[in-house]
């Protein structure tokens, strides 16, 4: 019989993590553990991925329905295929716990190449948030490291500074040699994000991430079929359930890309309908994560490549925190890699320490 139990912990990032909509230096994370009582040495762990001011179910209740779920597995008057779309962040826990349990514990939830420790997956280099001289620091330290995909958050500080930055960064490195994203977190208006495309256009950006709010459902469709470059869908993503409704939206705006986070958007299962739509309508993707600790990430991780889509993907690494999980994922370049031959420490969900780490 399955049971469940529960684990918080908070995590510090290495810098403050600037987000388009605050200062983190802590993450709080709950974590949901499931063990079956004939094989109690088996554990399944899965991540609740809030990011908060995003995950839509960053609210109040939100412990109390935890709670509620792990009562409801230990009286076993759970059904696990209940609908959690208002609990995105609880329905990717419980599913990768569940996957996890169902692979006796052993943190491999997708056999593959990358967790045998024999292919790996490119990622983009992400720049944070930052004044000019820190963007101009981070970039050079990605480069050198060897990344040939670049991430840029715009919209920020002042455009003219930021388009300095890419224009110099295009000027030393032709497309052919350096991949150049941008991500406005919706940070123009309608009226202004046509210029923004238009100057982007002559660097030659790959594509650009939500340039306006999201549900401003018509003015994005006009933005997606007038710019000069790609547009992705990110924020827009969030809370559109069921697959109906996924249709309906990318019907309307037809964009060139779509952005799926799995611990924001309800799951590994709500991704796949989002991926489907989008090769139906050959709209292309890739995968990011949220700022997971190194359990999340190993489950988006393995889950990304057997998916077989060969594009940088967004995936963080377990150098975003002080603290994090000790695990077998590990950054070497651009490529992410799962060595095997590397040991999980889990000992912070068999001990009884609570709080900071």
């Amino acid at each position: 019989m399955i049971k469940a139990t529960t684990r918080y912990y908070e995590f510090e990032f290495q810098r403050p993590a600037v987000t388009s909509r605050n200062i983190l230096v802590r993450k709080a994370v709950y974590f949901l553990i499931l063990y079956d009582t004939d094989n109690p040495k088996a554990v399944g762990i899965g991540e609740c991925s809030l990011f908060p001011g995003l995950s839509m179910d960053d609210v109040d209740g939100f412990e109390k329905k935890l709670s509620k779920i792990v009562e409801q597995i230990n009286i076993g008057k759970f059904n696990f295929k209940t609908s959690l779309h208002e609990w995105p962040s609880l329905s990717f826990a419980l599913e990768t716990a569940l996957k996890d349990l169902t692979n006796s514990g052993s943190k491999i939830l997708y056999p593959s190449a990358f967790t045998r420790g024999e292919d790996s997956i490119s990622i983009n280099g992400l720049i944070w948030i930052g004044d000019k001289g820190e963007l101009t620091g981070q970039i050079k330290n990605k480069l050198k490291e060897g990344f040939t995909c670049l991430k840029l958050k715009i919209g920020t500080i002042d455009f003219d500074d930021e388009y300095e930055i890419l224009s110099h960064i295009r000027n030393t490195y032709s497309r052919d040699d350096l991949e150049i994203r941008v991500d406005a977190n919706g940070a123009f208006s309608p009226k202004e994000a046509p210029d923004i495309l238009n100057l982007l256009a002559d660097l030659e950006i790959h594509s650009i991430e939500q340039p306006i709010m999201p549900s401003q459902i018509e003015e994005m469709a006009v933005i997606c079929e007038k710019s000069p470059i790609p547009v992705a869908l990110d924020e827009e993503l969030i809370g559109k359930y069921p697959v109906e409704n996924k249709l309906q939206l990318l019907r309307i705006i037809k964009p060139q890309y779509i952005v799926l986070k799995p611990g924001i958007l309800g799951g590994i299962k709500a991704c796949e309908e989002w991926i489907k739509l989008a090769e139906k309508m050959n709209i292309g993707w890739w995968i990011t994560s949220s700022l997971e600790t190194n359990i999340g990430l190993n489950a988006i991780a393995q889950w990304t490549y057997n998916l077989n889509h060969s594009i940088y993907h967004g995936l963080s690494t377990g150098a975003l925190f002080k603290n994090n999980i000790d695990s077998p994922i590990a950054l070497k370049g651009e490529k992410l890699y799962y060595f095997p031959y590397k040991k999980w420490d889990l000992s912070l969900f068999t001990s009884k320490s609570k709080g900071y780490a």
